[in-house]
């Protein structure tokens, strides 16, 4: 295991940028306003031949205004707790405030070693105001320029001196399950239900989760690594830069997961952002679980699951291979069929297929369904699984600019009752293929084969 370093201070003096320097790419979302960054967020961070986990937290204050600032408090103090360093971070332009005073008393009670970062030094000519910051107690004190780079080495160094060196690593990570849906359906709450305590952040108002957060989960004796993402809203919804900026984070996270758990709102049904997203998770290819929670607010007897699985299909017709099971986070009903059915979807996706048998599958499509264009017979000449997650196929046939959208998705449903495939987008290339077509064999007319 790698040591833990959590990055702490108040709201807006840079952690977030130091965050994003010290692995190395824009995890953390950064924007100039207090209070961006919410939850814990985890990375990894390599120097030479040293390296750690490096935590992200909220903007830390000591006396909290309100229940939101509250559960930041709370998240950060746990981040305190999980690291065997503290890296306080000061503004070096602002000098020293009473909630920096404040924050180092909090420090200076959990025992662990801190390195005192001064921020915001992007010169040699503003050393001269770092003096002051040993005030606070701690040693040694570095100058640093997050934005631009400067004295970043030489933290690292300092940090690899006071940091425990690293144990065996743990086995494999194992599956990536991406939890995305609109604001406020309990995705954090779900998150939170199946670890059993408040890991994600949760709160009643909307958009509370702003970053993708990764959790690693052992559940039922299997390894999983939860990824909370913000809320993702219709983009003529999203007003705020910074909102906008969550969004695509939360589209980011879909490229690195295995399977996306879309989370619906039991009580309200499947509505235009559901569908919005649910299409972002199938062009991202990833595999897909849908979840309906909150099934403890619906009365029982009122709403059977079969039409509500009919609704989501119709309302979301290109997810007709996800499984859609019921949750809820309040009471933790389903989270068993939940990860069943998460663990058959990833599965599927990996799954490959000689190119006898898909040879086969498609020209037996083929003979049910004949295709024509132009007087001429559609034919399949070779075919071959290129990747998988989403499976890939590379098809040769002799009319692939032809190929109406109808008769694809009807050859895609003939693979998946051939071959399975349950929860994963099917993609097909269609490639030209050879061979030439015998003279007089010719189709009467063209035909489509609908679905």
């Amino acid at each position: 295991m790698r040591p833990v370093i959590a990055i702490v201070g108040r709201p807006n003096v840079g952690k977030s940028t130091l965050f994003n320097r010290l692995i190395g790419h824009r995890r953390s979302l950064v924007r100039d306003m207090p209070g961006v960054t919410r939850d814990r967020l985890y990375g990894t961070v390599a120097f030479a031949r040293w390296q750690a986990t490096v935590v992200d937290t909220g903007g830390f204050e000591p006396r909290p205004s309100s229940d939101l600032v509250a559960g930041v408090k709370s998240q950060v103090l746990t981040a305190i707790e999980e690291a065997d360093l503290i890296v306080f971070v000061v503004d070096g332009r602002a000098g020293i405030t009473s909630l920096d005073e404040e924050i180092a008393a909090t420090l200076r009670r959990s025992d662990r070693p801190v390195l005192l970062a001064v921020n915001k030094v992007d010169s040699g000519s503003q050393e001269s105001a770092v003096a002051e910051f040993y005030r606070l107690g701690f040693s040694p004190v570095l100058s640093i320029s997050a934005e631009h780079g400067r004295g970043v080495a030489e933290l690292l160094e300092a940090a690899g001196d006071l940091a425990p060196a690293p144990t065996p690593a743990a086995p494999g990570a194992g599956t990536r399950v991406a939890i995305i849906g609109r604001p406020n359906v309990g995705k954090s709450s779900l998150v939170n239900a199946v670890l059993g305590h408040a890991r994600v952040l949760v709160h009643a108002e909307p958009g509370t989760t702003r970053d993708s957060v990764d959790t690693p989960v052992t559940f039922r004796d299997r390894p999983y690594v939860l990824i909370d993402t913000a809320g993702i809203r219709r983009k003529g919804r999203v007003s705020e830069a910074l909102e906008r900026l969550a969004v695509v984070m939360a589209l980011k996270s879909l490229e690195r997961t295995d399977v996306a758990v879309l989370v619906l709102d039991a009580s309200e049904g499947v509505t235009a952002q559901d569908a919005h997203i649910a299409g972002y998770a199938e062009q991202a290819g990833r595999a897909v679980v849908v979840a309906v929670n909150k099934w403890d607010l619906v009365p029982r007897g009122l709403v059977q699951k079969a039409d509500v699985v009919g609704q989501i299909y119709e309302r979301l017709p290109f997810l007709e291979h996800a499984p859609v099971c019921f949750t809820s986070a309040v009471t933790r009903h389903g989270l068993a069929e939940l990860f069943d059915d998460v663990d058959r979807v990833a599965a599927e996706a990996k799954k490959r297929i000689e190119p006898g048998p898909l040879l086969t599958a498609l020209r037996q499509a083929v003979e049910r369904r004949p295709m024509s264009a132009r007087g001429v017979a559609f034919r399949v000449y070779s075919a071959q699984q290129v990747s998988s997650s989403p499976p890939t196929f590379a098809v040769r046939v002799n009319l692939p600019d032809e190929i109406h959208f109808s008769y694809q998705r009807y050859l895609l449903n003939s693979l998946r009752h051939s071959f399975g495939f349950a929860g994963s987008p099917i993609r097909l290339l269609w490639r030209k293929g050879g061979g030439k077509q015998k003279a007089g064999r010719r189709s009467p007319a063209p035909r489509n084969a609908p679905n």
